[in-house]
């Protein structure tokens, strides 16, 4: 067994059907009396059945969440925060949302309560993205982790059937990087190939019975494993290679997450071959990188870059940029094989180390 360090984050779960009418609770638990609630134009009802839980705990609600938090978007919402005197905000949503809550606790120091409706992860992590000029900029930093989280699997019931298998497949890649981290260690590796189950057994049921409360329940515990082993360990060159294209290139995330995870395994799989091992047998495949393709297939789920509109003349930029900064990889990061891994993706190939 390899040597590892496990350093635990902070976090207090609520998780089970009904948990958001404890919402107002959850935000004197963590010492705030004036929250904003977050959210996108297209989840305002949600925002608004969490402001009515909230009573005199509401600050105001903000409807301007975008996807990766566009750093106007981000300093909109921290003036607004400041003007109303908010001290907590409270993100209901996706990535994006609870994205921008933390934009919003970078510079503001505000607490978060996140309540997450996609199996996105963002809500278990310190992790930030702001993108300006056409770039996407990450970070760590511990201020911008949600102070706590409500898991509700009826929150998830009226998530549309396709965001909410690309929003799985999403969470699947935070574990299989997690599986060979370079700060990996064997708690987040068992977190990360049970999330990895419980994603792979209840995408499919979803798919023949969208409604099904156990199924949506079984899906978002997944999300939860899957979040926090992003949240613990370091990522690698999947997750490089989402940032660039998304960043760049205004691709959905998650669909972008969907099409390039299993290319990205291939190319990491002479160099990670345990990991490998424990992704395809969570999956019930005899390869991580082919299986995870076929189920996006089976699933019915994008698996070419060119049907999100990125452009076969974009693929050299993009190799560009991901080579620029590259993150830690088990496997160099080299050219060749890179511009190669790209291609495949942008055809929709079936993956290939």
């Amino acid at each position: 067994m390899k040597d590892f360090t496990y350093t635990a984050l902070p976090a207090r779960v609520t998780f089970g059907a009904g948990k958001l009418a404890s919402v107002r609770d959850e935000v004197e638990a963590i010492g705030a009396s004036r929250a904003l609630v977050l959210c996108t134009a297209a989840q305002r009802e949600q925002a608004e059945q969490v402001a009515e839980l909230l009573g005199p705990s509401l600050a105001g609600i903000h409807d301007g969440a975008e996807m990766h938090v566009p750093i106007a978007s981000a300093r909109k919402a921290r003036e607004l925060a400041s003007e109303l005197n908010a001290d907590c905000a409270v993100a209901i949503g996706g990535g994006s949302t609870i994205g921008l809550g933390k934009a919003i606790a970078l510079e503001s120091s505000i607490p978060i309560l996140a309540i997450p409706t996609t199996y996105a992860g963002s809500e278990m992590t310190p992790v930030y993205g702001i993108t300006e000029d056409g770039v996407k900029r990450t970070g760590k930093d511990v201020r911008v982790l949600p102070r706590a989280v409500i898991y509700d699997p009826d929150l998830t019931m009226s998530l549309p059937l396709e965001m909410s298998l690309v929003s799985g497949m999403n969470a699947i890649a935070h574990a299989a990087e997690g599986m060979y981290a370079k700060d990996g260690n064997p708690v987040m590796s068992l977190m990360a190939e049970e999330g990895i189950r419980a994603l792979a057994q209840g995408m499919p049921l979803l798919v023949d019975a969208p409604q099904d409360k156990e199924a949506r329940a079984q899906c978002l515990y997944g999300a939860w494993l899957c979040g926090t082993v992003l949240g613990h360990v370091g990522m690698a060159l999947h997750h490089k290679l989402c940032h660039t294209l998304g960043g760049s290139f205004n691709l959905p995330h998650a669909e972008t997450h969907t099409i390039v995870l299993p290319h990205a395994l291939a190319y990491n799989s002479p160099a990670a071959s345990e990991a490998m091992g424990r992704i395809a047998s969570a999956i019930g495949a005899p390869d991580a990188a082919v299986g995870l393709h076929h189920m996006a297939v089976k699933l019915g789920l994008p698996t070419a870059l060119r049907d999100l509109g990125v452009k076969e003349a974009d693929l050299d930029r993009a190799c560009e940029i991901a080579l620029s900064n590259p993150y830690w990889n088990p496997r160099p990061i080299e050219a060749k094989p890179l511009r190669a891994l790209l291609q495949r993706a942008w055809e929709g190939a079936e993956p290939q180390p």
